[in-house]
């Protein structure tokens, strides 16, 4: 029994520097993601400028796969330019080695106090003293858990089984880097899987040439995951940063292996030390892959421009676009997606209502029908946004960060209700129109169509106040609601004083009419709730009630 109690305890050893090295990453996360995304976004106009901050943020978040998704994401939105994003990578490497450095020290005995002050932290009721004890304690799990694992690890260390597996993998280099590999996949933690090889290699669990080994597959697999998760839609050039980021630790990793046999002893020699031996190994790795690197990015990047190329047809409108699954292990990045592919929806039901404006005036039944098919369209990115945001680890959020979800989640179900008054009944009207061969008059034509074209800019309004949440464009739009019902009322009186002078006109067509009117100032109302009123709710701004309160 002896020995599976040990591979248990192992186990859960394994588990809780995991769950540390995750307590220490949503914890700088919650505290500082969006400042950090902020920053990094106004650090991407060169390359030198990109590759610090590239070092700084992955240090504080400690997650190259974290950093890499915000830098997906302003590439494939077209906001930055494909070198500083891969200069940006280049540090971010770099910067995942900083917290194996300082964990390289005897620092172990410092884990009951970073527990017990962040546990007092945690207690407080605001979120940034909450947040930083979260980081705390994080690195607390992480020491105890290494702690703990070489302590069990180190009684086996001449068990006849274990050294025969220990030799065989320590005469196959190749194995090493694959298994690290394999396991940092499995992991989604690269800092996790270095810090487990340090201490096998700090107490002889392992030779420092394997030791080594171990760290160049574990730099190799950490690049895996956003190349087989993070690319989602058809687009190639959506994967060109995270597969160029790849292909240079590919490269780096197989140069490396054939110089191992001569810079491991350099570093065995220089640092007695072999814990320490192998931290500066994955520095030195990191570092001098992108010095070698940086000089080429301009024509690293248009390789990847040509073996990538853009895709020009868009494919299915209705497959999100930017709800990256691997994302979602990072809430302030997965909700920036969610708002992208939720600005997609206001840009099909500008479509559909640019498609009723058309058949209003031109009565062509094979696009209404096109334009009906829209919905559909609307309804599974709605469908698609509302589950995404269901996976969101809510631990790893902020008070913000859940107003965000429910102003995301707001402003795609109006975008999906407005759709489908459009579809079921301002189309249906226009093709009840075309069928009948109902005619308006020129008067009542033009009312329509100048709602429709102010329904057209109000869209755009609420799409740019649902990025910007501008307190000064929501009551702008806002006061969109009161100029539609003035609308409506004088067209309906202008309307009816047509029908008293001119009774020529059919009940239908005056049915008609005064029906698109309503459901256009509908559709009106679904946008100032989708995008104005959130903000002004969120500023103090709107009132309960537009009853009057009798004093």
């Amino acid at each position: 029994m002896e020995i599976p109690v040990t591979l248990l305890d192992l186990a859960g050893a394994v588990a809780l520097l995991l769950w540390g090295v995750h307590m220490v990453q949503t914890g700088v996360q919650r505290a500082f993601g969006a400042k950090l995304r902020g920053f990094l976004a106004t650090a991407l106009s060169n390359r030198f400028k990109a590759f610090f901050a590239g070092i700084g943020v992955t240090a504080i978040l400690q997650s190259s796969t974290a950093t890499g998704l915000m830098v997906t994401g302003f590439a494939a939105g077209g906001l930055v330019d494909l070198v500083p994003a891969l200069a940006v990578m280049l540090g971010a490497n770099v910067g995942t080695t900083l917290i194996v450095q300082l964990l390289s020290f005897n620092v172990a005995e410092v884990a009951p106090a970073l527990i017990l002050f962040g546990v007092l932290m945690f207690r407080r009721t605001t979120a940034g003293p909450r947040d930083f004890g979260r980081v705390l304690i994080g690195l607390g799990l992480i020491l105890m858990a290494l702690n703990q694992f070489v302590g069990l690890v180190t009684p086996y260390e001449d068990v006849p089984s274990l050294k025969m597996f220990l030799g065989a993998i320590s005469t196959q280099p190749f194995l090493d880097v694959v298994l690290a590999a394999g396991l940092t996949w499995a992991a989604h933690s690269s800092v996790a899987i270095v810090l487990l090889v340090m201490s096998f290699a700090a107490n002889g669990v392992v030779p420092p040439d394997t030791a080594f080994a171990l760290v160049l597959g574990a730099n190799l697999g950490t690049a895996i995951n956003p190349v087989l998760e993070g690319a989602t839609g058809g687009d190639p050039a959506g994967k060109r940063l995270p597969l160029g980021n790849l292909l240079n630790r590919l490269v780096g990793v197989t140069v490396a292996l054939i110089a191992l046999p001569y810079i491991g002893d350099w570093f065995v020699v220089h640092d007695p030390n072999d814990g320490r031996a192998v931290a500066d190994f994955h520095t030195a790795f990191n570092l001098i892959l992108a010095l070698v690197f940086f000089p080429l990015l301009t024509p690293f990047a248009a390789l990847l421009r040509k073996v990538l190329p853009t895709r020009v047809d868009p494919g299915d409108p209705s497959l999100p676009m930017y709800l990256d699954p691997l994302a979602a292990e990072t809430p302030v990045i997965a909700l920036g997606g969610a708002a992208r592919e939720a600005l997609r929806m206001a840009d099909v039901l500008e479509s559909m209502i640019l498609g009723a404006r058309d058949a209003f005036e031109r009565g062509d039944r094979r696009q209404i029908s096109e334009t009906k098919r829209m919905d559909s369209v609307l309804d599974r990115l709605n469908t698609a946004i509302k589950a995404y945001l269901s996976t969101l680890d809510t631990d790893a959020m902020n008070e913000a960060d859940h107003a965000r979800v429910t102003v995301v989640l707001a402003f795609a179900t109006h975008m999906e209700q407005a759709g489908d008054i459009a579809d079921k009944n301002l189309l249906a009207l226009a093709a009840r129109k075309q069928k009948h061969g109902l005619i308006l008059s020129k008067e009542g034509e033009a009312e329509l169509l100048a709602m429709i074209d102010r329904l057209a800019t109000n869209i755009h309004t609420a799409a740019s106040l649902f990025v910007t949440e501008d307190e000064r464009v929501a009551r702008l739009l806002a006061a969109e609601k009161e100029v539609f019902r003035a609308m409506e009322a004088s067209a309906t009186a202008a309307h009816f004083e047509r029908l008293r002078a001119n009774t020529a006109i059919s009940p239908e067509a005056s049915s008609l009419h005064l029906d698109a009117l309503r459901d256009l100032k509908r559709i009106n109302a679904h946008l100032v709730a989708a995008a104005a009123y959130p903000v002004l709710e969120s500023k103090g701004e709107l009132l309960p009630s537009r009853l009057r309160q009798d004093e």
